[in-house]
């Protein structure tokens, strides 16, 4: 069945064959868990995202109206890229570069189209799945780093820091980050029974981070926790659920300071646990530090409306941009620079309209969204561009926008008196 264009209703999950169903929410699953394996390419995430747009394709996925701006800047985009790039076309690592670039895209039309339709189930195969793969990753690079696996320190870890399935510590530590809130989810608001289980993948998860040593990372399992459990505080219509979100709070700050203080008994988690939390980083700092290639690369693109391409910033740097937004002009000029920050600031204030919308997906919603916003920030100090789970974030971000169009326009018309 081809892809419709349409503004009609969401189709009900009715018309949907169970079995053909089933294997759409499996997939959701499977690509949440596929995401934590990337040291090898292609990832799991690009067979389980391929397999999934064939598959949603043949059993019906519509393009609708409000997709369309995403589509407009996602294209822009990826021109501006493709145009900053033909002069290097002769060389492979740009050419994968630039189809990547193309991928990530159009995995982000995917997912929107596909959270848009039977959200409340599909959501929650993902984040289920996101858990899953948090854990196994989480799990790969706790046990290099202790020396649990033969082998695996020099496979699991990267200058004495835990990466697990990843090829970077960053990006592992990144990348855990919903999996860390959707398990404070669970510790917060499941039963007994189920809130110990969140709380120990929630604990295996943060000791992860922990032992990546990315200091973004930390920053933001800190302020994107207490962001969402603000607003989960905010938007719970339970005072008793509200007692239970202060409480279990206090209780996961104190395992957190108690597992802190474990860890830095060990000399060599806590000389590099200091070296790492030091804001006087020698790459940091200077004319061609971090911050000083940010100045002068963004002078640099002033006067360069092409750019000067993917991959060639370290031509005349020493360094990577460590930048989102300056290496969205390097590598794709005006027409990417301008293109980029808006299709991540639309998409943020779109957020925050939905912040207070009462749908029965509300609660995973402030999670992706508190995630999604504390990548954008971690944008600003390093380079996001080809992070799968931040396309997968603004995929499914537009997925809930319309979704929440759709549970908005339900409303509206029931609150209307019949004649």
């Amino acid at each position: 069945m081809a892809i419709t264009l349409t503004a009609s209703p969401p189709l009900s999950t009715a018309a949907i064959p169970p079995r053909t169903a089933a294997v759409q929410r499996a997939l959701m699953w499977a690509a949440g868990c596929g995401g934590a394996i990337v040291f090898i390419e292609p990832s799991p995430y690009e067979w389980v995202t391929l397999i999934g747009i064939v598959l949603f394709y043949v059993t019906g996925l519509r393009l609708r109206p409000v997709f369309l701006p995403l589509i407009a800047m996602l294209l822009t985009l990826n021109i501006g890229y493709t145009i900053s790039s033909a002069y290097l076309m002769n060389k492979s690592e740009i050419i994968n570069w630039v189809v990547t670039s193309w991928y990530m895209a159009t995995t982000v039309i995917f997912f929107a189209m596909v959270l848009s339709e039977d959200t409340e189930a599909r959501l929650d195969l993902l984040r289920r799945g996101l858990i899953v793969g948090g854990v196994i990753a989480s799990a790969a690079g706790i046990a290099g780093y202790f020396h649990l696996v033969p082998g695996g320190y020099d496979l699991l870890t990267l200058y004495g820091r835990a990466r697990g399935t990843f090829k970077d510590p960053n990006v592992l530590s990144a990348f855990l980050i919903l999996p860390a809130l959707f398990s404070l989810q669970n510790v917060v608001t499941q039963p007994l029974g189920k809130s110990l289980r969140g709380a120990l993948a929630l604990g295996i998860i943060t000791l992860a981070i922990l032992l990546a040593f990315s200091r973004a990372a930390w920053g933001q399992l800190v302020l994107t926790s207490a962001f969402m459990l603000c607003l989960m505080y905010l938007t719970s219509p339970s005072t008793k659920q509200r007692r239970r979100i202060v409480l279990t709070t206090i209780a996961a700050v104190a395992a957190a300071i108690v597992l802190l203080a474990i860890l830095l008994s060990f000399d060599s988690i806590d000389n590099l646990f200091k070296e790492r939390a030091s804001f006087n980083q020698s790459y940091d700092e200077g004319r061609f530090g971090r911050f000083g290639r940010h100045v002068l690369g963004f002078q640099m693109a002033l006067d360069l409306p092409l750019g000067i391409g993917p991959l060639q910033f370290t031509r005349f740097f020493p360094e990577d941009t460590h930048n989102s937004f300056l290496n969205a002009f390097m590598s794709g000029g005006w027409i990417a620079g301008i293109t980029y920050p808006a299709l991540v600031f639309i998409t943020v204030i779109m957020g925050f309209k939905l912040i207070f919308l009462r749908v029965p997906w509300q609660r995973a919603y402030l999670a992706v969204f508190a995630a999604f916003l504390g990548t954008v920030g971690e944008a600003f100090i390093i380079d996001v561009d080809h992070w799968r789970h931040f396309w997968l974030m603004l995929g499914a971000m537009w997925g809930l926008f319309a979704a929440a169009h759709d549970a908005t326009a339900v409303m509206r018309n029931a609150s209307q008196p019949t004649t």
